[in-house]
């Protein structure tokens, strides 16, 4: 069975899924937004199926779907509510939200004015099957599509915060300073924004709200799929892989008061997760859970995973709340259907697959369980390195764990962690040694969203500072932060902008701010942080170690005091400790770590190193 249309020689045929459904409708549109309803036939597996003669690319469609209206139970069905195709590849314009959407049956009036309509399209050819370009051990570089090229002078204007910007040759070329292995997108799939936005004046720029897992938004890549595929096409002959960032434990229809667009209007009790009573479970908080490894929906989200990789030859995806994937009914399961099926997906068993491994529901964190084929996300790698360097007691065990590969979370012979120090979701880097406290008023939500502990700090002053001591201080750790983030073992992932000090003036959720508190300022820029970042990356880049993923041992390296003589017990368990060697015995490379205020000299068994207060050197000795 193949969902969605299928443009044959006469015509197109249009298949959908609604089990519970009376009776469903195609309904094809005019230039003039004139409507024509086909009515479908249902086979004896519940897939309504509709032939459309004289129907091609370019056409668009919606379905309608009548039966049961009875939230409790599952059954949003309601002939006023125009859907889209869950399979439909484009859509022609964005989603815009409106209460008519959410209105109960037959009281909003009929919505096909205010919804995207699906597009036909043939598809592109198959992308060559290519090895992904992305390898553990890389620098994944974090991209919020919009917000990342805004404010790019050397991006002509009329392509800035599109898909395609990111292959301009001087996007690139700073890709390439920075040695990035693959970015990562932040969902590019069409969404909508959360109800409570609008009348604040507010829309959502990062995507977290998804309506479609096959439709990219417009408002990114108006080009479509095309465009898509000709950036992965240029980046990938710079060396670079294409990550997408997929949502796949919610969809942007919400809770009981939220729109039927898609997948509630069709099957809600097969795409979602409900309790015994009828209501649906929101294990996201967002207002509902995709049902993952129920049949319908497993399916759905395998079928858009290999989408974009057949169609765009995508190297690999991060799952947002990846415990959704793996949820059973008993809790997560890293044996699940689902995740079974992606390892063994002839398309899908080689591409990188990333897990945010937590969500907020029961048993949600899952760090270190998605086991092997999994890179996770390490956010004890984040709060580790942050509190080392905020200058709380008793962290150096916690530092050089974090420093090598994290073997208390991970386990086994080889790193799964991905080290990361700031993320589109929290402070920036920069921000982290400017403000204490969250900034989030601009959200309209009495500063109550957003993470409360963020193990940040100020340097006396909260927020921007014209003292030179605070500015010098900000610089230094802002320095050592980059240098800890290189010089760790496994994967590294750097969010767009922190390279060189992006600010986003507090604010630790700036998930509805499109405008210049989440567009990064290219012209603003440090160029002394940046250069810093630049010659960072050419270190890590040739030098193996830090690049490698498997486990250290005694035998790979040693732990040395400023001394130069192996660490004691009782040094690791000084809690005011903060200074330490790594060498790794074959190539000698050394990383100096001073955690303190005061400068130290490090004394190698080659060669005595002097090294600044609150810093990371690299040192290798003469060959």
């Amino acid at each position: 069975m193949t969902f969605g249309p299928v443009i044959g020689a006469g015509g197109t045929r249009f298949s959908v899924w609604s089990p519970d459904a009376a009776q469903l409708w195609l309904c094809l549109f005019d230039g003039d937004d004139r409507e024509v309803r086909l009515p479908m036939l249902r086979d004896a597996d519940g897939c309504w199926h509709g032939e459309a003669a004289g129907v091609g690319e370019g056409a668009r469609y919606g379905f309608r779907a009548d039966g049961p209206f009875d939230p409790g139970a599952g059954l949003w069905f309601d002939p006023d509510k125009l859907l889209l195709d869950p399979y439909a590849q484009a859509i022609d314009r964005a989603f815009v939200y409106d209460p008519a959407l959410a209105a109960p049956r037959r009281q909003g009036g009929d919505t096909a004015s205010l919804m995207p309509k699906g597009v036909v399209t043939a598809g592109l050819p198959t992308a060559a099957s290519e090895p992904p370009r992305f390898t553990p051990g890389g620098l994944i570089y974090e991209v919020q599509v919009r917000g990342f090229t805004m404010l790019h002078p050397q991006v002509p204007e009329a392509q800035r915060g599109t898909i395609a910007a990111l292959a301009h040759p001087s996007v690139i070329a700073h890709l390439q300073k920075l040695h990035v292995s693959a970015i990562e997108l932040m969902p590019i799939n069409a969404w909508i924004d959360e109800r409570h936005l609008g009348p604040l004046g507010l829309t959502n720029a990062w995507g977290y709200n998804p309506v479609s897992y096959f439709a990219i938004d417009p408002r990114l890549a108006p080009g479509g799929m095309a465009e898509l595929r000709d950036t992965v096409t240029a980046l990938h002959d710079a060396g670079i892989g294409v990550i997408l960032d997929m949502v796949y434990n919610h969809d942007g229809e919400s809770d009981a008061m939220g729109s039927t667009l898609s997948l509630r209007g069709l099957d809600a009790r097969g795409y979602f997760r409900h309790s015994a009573d009828g209501s649906l479970i929101n294990d996201t908080g967002t207002g509902n859970s995709i049902a993952c490894n129920a049949p319908i929906a497993r399916r759905l989200i395998l079928d858009s995973l290999r989408h974009f990789v057949s169609q765009a030859g995508i190297d690999g995806f991060r799952f947002d709340l990846g415990p959704a994937l793996g949820r059973m009914a008993d809790g997560f399961d890293p044996q699940a259907p689902l995740l079974q099926e992606m390892r063994a997906d002839p398309l899908l068993a080689d591409r990188v697959m990333i897990a945010e491994p937590w969500d907020i529901g029961p048993g949600g964190y899952q760090l270190g369980r998605f086991g092997e084929g999994w890179l996770e996300w390490n956010d004890r790698y984040r709060d580790d390195m942050r509190r080392f360097w905020r200058g709380d007691a008793g962290m150096l065990g916690g530092f050089a764990t974090r420093l090598a590969g994290s073997s208390d979370i991970f386990g086994g012979v080889a790193t799964r962690s991905v080290n990361f120090l700031a993320a589109h979701d929290g402070f920036t880097l920069a921000d982290m040694t400017a403000y204490e406290q969250r900034h989030n008023d601009a959200n309209g939500e009495q500063n109550r969203d957003g993470h409360g502990e963020n193990f940040s700090w100020n340097n006396g002053v909260e927020g921007p500072s014209e003292d030179k001591a605070v500015q010098v201080g900000r610089r230094r750790d802002r320095e050592a932060l980059l240098s800890t983030l290189f010089a760790s073992r496994g994967t590294i992932m750097l969010t767009a902008g922190d390279e060189f000090g992006r600010s986003q003036q507090g604010n630790n959720n700036a998930y509805a701010q499109d405008n210049a508190i989440g567009w990064i300022d290219w012209m603003g820029r440090d160029l002394a942080l940046e250069a810093h970042s630049f010659a960072l990356a050419v270190l890590r880049a040739e030098a193996a170690d830090l690049q490698g993923v498997a486990m250290l041992t005694d035998a790979d390296v040693e732990w040395l005091d400023e001394d130069g003589q192996a660490l004691t017990i009782a040094q690791w368990e000084d809690p005011g400790r903060r200074r330490l060697i790594l060498r790794y015995r074959a190539s000698g490379l050394a990383i100096c770590v001073n955690g303190t205020g005061e400068p130290c000299e490090f004394h190698l068994p080659e060669d005595d190193v002097a090294v600044g207060a609150r810093s990371v050197l690299f040192r290798r000795p003469e060959r």
